[in-house]
């Protein structure tokens, strides 16, 4: 886990967050001026098995405090948050509805807005085709946020990849002077074609590997 003391310039501002069904919940805070992001803080919250026996709702209670905190703590613009997958199956699918179900309520208690994604949303928009796998998204992430180390675990990279998604529906809907409702419109229209993202992924390798 990572943190960078938090800056005081006016920009946006954005929490990421990999809801997860049973493995750790991601989560990562950027922000841009429009010109530039930066890497504030990022992380993946591991429940311990001995505290998710302990109640059913053990679990999702420490979902909500990590949202809570990090909200009272870094001060977010918007929340992003990765959609459930409608490939999964019907139990899994109800167990992350329930997690974002708290990632709801926490960011809705702070009156925080979240924007969606679903996860090839979010891979097209970082790495610009949404069959990337887990170790591209990785790359591109380190690359785009110009980190000096390879974000892990890769669910704190997906969050941060879902932040990035966020920015540039955000950016995108500014540059048209487009209203709010009309960012997922957007959403689109962010990424590149698939031979410029294999270009984008290649050069992330070469410069990191």
């Amino acid at each position: 886990m990572t943190a960078v003391s938090v800056s005081t310039k006016k920009c946006l501002r954005v929490l990421g967050l990999d809801p997860a069904a049973a493995g750790p919940t991601g989560y990562g805070i950027i922000e841009s001026d429009g010109r530039r992001c930066k890497l504030l803080h990022y992380g993946a919250l591991r429940v311990p098995s001995v505290r998710q026996q302990e109640s059913t709702g053990a679990a999702l209670q420490e979902v909500h405090e990590l949202v809570s905190r990090l909200i009272r703590d870094f001060s977010p613009t918007v929340v992003a948050a990765e959609s459930v997958f409608t490939a999964l199956n019907m139990r899994t699918a109800l167990r992350l509805a329930e997690v974002r179900g708290v990632v709801l309520l926490a960011a809705a208690q702070h009156g925080l807005a979240v924007h969606s994604y679903s996860p090839r949303e979010v891979k097209a928009s970082v790495a610009g085709y949404g069959n990337a796998d887990k170790r591209q998204m990785q790359l591109m992430v380190r690359a785009l946020l110009s980190m000096t180390e390879t974000p892990e675990p890769a669910d704190a990279a997906d969050a941060l990849a879902v932040a990035l998604c966020h920015l540039r529906v955000e950016q995108a809907r500014l540059r048209f002077g487009l209203p709010e409702d009309s960012a997922a419109q957007l959403k689109s229209r962010v990424s590149p074609g698939v031979g410029a993202a294999r270009n984008a992924t290649r050069a992330a390798l070469l410069r990191i590997e």
